[in-house]
């Protein structure tokens, strides 16, 4: 019995020594990591692809240019058509509707086109245009025109019909179905551009200072215009000192006694003056009634008549639209 308790102990002892020699051998391997618990929503952002977008990071009201701070770059899961990731481009563009905070920037939220290239100052308008008109069809978006007019008077008057240069050096934004904005090549031969050339232009868009708007639109209306083609480089242009400035259509209230001189009228204030056709045509030497500015009415006798104060005959020039002619008198 004693023997059998002995045997029992020493394999006890043995088991004992191998589980601890086991233990031994796996302290000395390395620990894994623990492995981490995620809920499900923190899983659902993992599977889930975000894009960088940058949003309005307050409030933008329409027509208002975008500051630095008005932007921030989010991580979205959705990437909408047109968006942006940086937001360095969009600083200075301007928007075309209310922008709330948070709402992503897309290019159709911006104001783009024509508009981004006239200058300020400046004004797009568009006057017909023909193939004589338009050198040919040759003018170009991005050329340079003068802008002539010619004047018809009634055959008996030949002498009196005149052309002259009503613009000076003007940019083509737009002529035809082209335009500065459309970044259209002038020498690409592909069928789209040939079927375009072959199409007669009808309207010219030219960037016009606001306070010439006039000048053009009564020229347009009173005379026939035609466009030569210059080059870029020549920057010449006629010495305003050699003619005196055309009188407006109206006239600014007074100045009050004692109050500075007003200076004379410039951009949107000469704009809003305005100008007649008569003095378009006659430079502003003849008032209505055919009387130059600065001379007397003179009496004039004819026989079988009361003899009294009769004018002379000012001014007549033939207008041309289209087929109509019509001869007006100043």
């Amino acid at each position: 019995m004693i023997h059998l308790t002995k045997i029992i102990a020493a394999i006890l002892v043995l088991v004992a020594i191998a589980l601890g020699g086991y233990a031994w051998i796996l302290s000395r391997q390395p620990k894994l990591p623990p492995v981490a618990t995620a809920s499900t929503a923190t899983l659902e952002r993992a599977n889930t692809k975000t894009h960088a977008v940058v949003v309005a990071a307050k409030a933008i009201p329409a027509g208002t240019l975008i500051s630095a701070d008005a932007l921030r770059v989010e991580q979205l899961p959705l990437n909408p058509t047109g968006s942006f990731k940086d937001a360095t481009p969009l600083v200075g563009r301007v928007t075309v509707l209310d922008l709330g905070e948070g709402t992503p920037l897309q290019e159709g939220l911006l104001v783009s086109g024509l508009a981004l290239r006239v200058n300020e100052g400046e004004r797009a308008l568009a006057i017909k245009a023909d193939e004589v008109m338009g050198v040919g069809n040759k003018v170009q978006p991005g050329d340079f025109v003068d802008v002539f007019i010619m004047l018809k008077s009634e055959g008996k008057d030949i002498d009196r019909s005149q052309a002259r240069l009503l613009l000076a050096r003007k940019r083509v934004l737009a002529f035809g179905n082209s335009s500065v904005d459309g970044m259209q090549s002038k020498t690409a031969d592909g069928p789209a551009n040939q079927t375009q050339r072959m199409e007669t232009a009808r309207t010219a868009v030219l960037a016009v200072p606001v306070e010439e708007i006039n000048r053009l639109t009564l020229g347009e209306s009173s005379g026939r215009l035609l466009l030569a083609l210059r080059n870029p480089t020549d920057l010449s242009e006629p010495d305003p000192k050699l003619f005196a400035d055309l009188p407006t259509a109206l006239q600014p209230v007074a100045s009050k006694p004692g109050d500075a001189r007003r200076p004379p009228l410039v951009g949107l204030d000469r704009a809003q003056a305005g100008l007649t056709v008569a003095d378009l045509v006659t430079g502003g030497s003849v008032v209505p009634g055919g009387i130059k500015r600065g001379t007397a009415t003179q009496s004039i006798s004819i026989p079988g008549q009361r003899q009294g104060t009769t004018q002379r005959p000012g001014l007549e020039v033939e207008v041309i639209r289209g087929d109509r002619s019509e001869t007006m008198r100043y």
